[in-house]
């Protein structure tokens, strides 16, 4: 291998059914390096990174790895971890009901001279391990009481902790707040320091050019360059991604799209809360309005949301849904009444896996349905062509397992599930986290519709940015409490001074 470079890919090829998913893609990794891997969702970016920790098993090329004799062919993440590679994914992939102390050292525990785990000593090295990259946690305490943030970095000690030559972080910052983002980019720092290289996959530009020199662009399962981070501007890179030139940067909101004052209530929430999560909040939503809820992570967003549908039942206050008072105990009854809810946690409450596409998309309305009124094979496929077609969702058929489908698709995919129900409210819990630049503009285009013909949505977000662009209106939450609403002219920094200081109404 040349000096200096710890992992090279050259001619990889894969293919998945009636797919090309990587066609002679080539990567170089140096030592001491912070290597941003971009490309829209469907690129390519996941199955190469799966091609190098042994997930995939590719079909053409060759993988070196400094320090290794020979090309490399791991059949294992075990494999990779073996000759130095460690991955810590977009989704946690740990196990909620082990210790924070057991995650970390899980297939690699320490053991006592009769064999045993020696779970004292297992102990004190996570609990040095977690104080020197500043986590502060119980290590004896299990996983599942931590916050997802929490378990994400506890993922990337883990694998820091293994000594590793390549880390390849696949979209750690999806769940993290700005000062977690910036305890990950010492670590990534330090590492660098210490002539590890790293493969960072994200789709939030500004971290890119934050922390990374080099980049290298997939476009379509080909490789369409690799740059210095510093001889290529962020438009170059979004029109190398998209492979035509793209003005991202202007408001998507056509003129005139304001609240309607005048428009009736979809939403009247009145000292609505629930115990332990949300405080009790007055919330309205009009009809064609696209409400954003905003607030630092753990600010109660995702629970102000699941209250409304039901998801936690509230424990006090009145709900209006079209002007008239209703209970709602669990989300079947919000869809009877017109709901739809995205989850944040696609993985866990929005795709089922081996299902196809076609079975994800028609779930929900199969469900109001109820059991005795059964969709007809036909009718399935008519609605999941229509809105594979309406949101463009990249599969090779309907009957694709939708697994297999790249994080963005996915999204596409239980978007599309709710659309098909055609609601009056929608509830969006990050429908742009881990998407790329084009499909988020794309969903964002798709919001605005949505209002335009006449349904209220909730918009959940980390980007302020995107929310701006989208939001009519934004109510503001801190510490499980609504503190502040905002309306006229939105701006950034109007948004961060009501977060931060937790202003009233304005």
């Amino acid at each position: 291998m040349q000096d200096n470079v710890v992992l090279t890919m050259r001619g990889i090829c894969m293919t998945f059914p009636g797919v090309k998913a990587l066609e002679n893609v080539d990567f170089t990794l140096r030592k001491g390096e912070i290597h941003a891997l971009m490309g829209e969702n469907g690129a390519g970016k996941s199955t190469l990174i799966k091609c190098l920790t042994g997930i995939n098993d590719f079909e053409a090329g060759e993988i070196h790895v400094d320090g290794v004799e020979g090309t490399v062919k791991n059949h294992s993440t075990l494999d990779a971890q073996k000759v130095g590679i460690s991955t810590v994914y977009q989704e946690v992939n740990l196990c909620p009901n082990l210790s924070v102390a057991e995650n970390l050292y899980i297939g690699r525990e320490p053991l006592t001279p009769w064999r045993s785990i020696d779970r004292r000593a297992m102990i004190k090295q996570a609990e040095e391990l977690t104080k020197r990259l500043d986590i502060k946690v119980d290590v004896t305490q299990n996983l599942e009481n931590y916050s997802l943030a929490i378990q994400q970095m506890i993922a990337i000690a883990r694998a820091v902790d293994m000594k590793c030559k390549v880390l390849i972080l696949d979209e750690p910052t999806s769940s993290l707040d700005d000062s977690e983002v910036e305890k990950l980019f010492n670590m990534m720092r330090n590492l660098k320091e210490q002539g590890v290289g790293i493969i960072f996959v994200t789709h939030f530009l500004e971290q890119v050019y934050a922390v990374c020199d080099r980049i290298t662009v997939l476009r379509n399962g080909t490789l369409v360059g690799e740059y210095p981070v510093a001889e290529l501007p962020r438009v170059k890179l979004v029109a190398a991604m998209m492979g035509k030139d793209f003005d991202d940067l202007a408001s998507i909101k056509p003129e005139g799209f304001k609240v309607d004052e005048n428009a009736p209530c979809q939403i009247e929430a009145e000292g609505l809360s629930h115990y332990g999560t949300i405080k009790p909040f007055d919330l309205k939503i009009h009809k064609g309005e696209v409400i954003g809820l905003t607030g630092l992570l753990g600010s109660g967003r995702s629970e102000l949301a699941r209250t409304i549908y039901g998801a936690d039942k509230a424990n006090t206050g009145t709900l209006k849904v079209a002007g008239k008072q209703v209970k709602i105990n669990q989300p079947i009854d919000a869809m009877n009444l017109g709901m739809g809810l995205l989850p944040d946690d696609r993985k866990a409450e929005g795709i089922i896996g081996n299902l196809s596409v076609r079975e994800n998309i028609i779930l929900a309305l199969q469900a109001k349905r109820g059991m005795f009124r059964q969709l007809s094979r036909a009718k399935q496929e008519e609605i999941a062509d229509h809105y594979i077609d309406i949101v463009r969702i990249k599969t090779a058929s309907r009957e694709t397992p939708i697994a297999q489908l790249s994080g963005g698709n996915q999204q596409k995919a239980i978007l599309a599930r709710w659309l098909a129900t055609d609601p009056d409210f929608l509830i969006l819990d990050e429908p742009t986290r881990g998407i790329d630049v084009g499909t988020k503009t794309e969903i964002q285009k798709l919001i605005i519709q949505l209002a335009s013909e006449g349904k209220s949505i909730m918009f959940i977000s980390s980007e302020i940015e995107e929310m701006l662009r989208t939001c009519n209106r934004m109510a503001v939450l801190r510490d499980g409490e609504k503190v502040g609403e905002l309306d006229g002219e939105l701006t950034q920094e109007r948004v961060m001074s009501a977060i931060a200081g937790g202003a009233k109404n304005e």
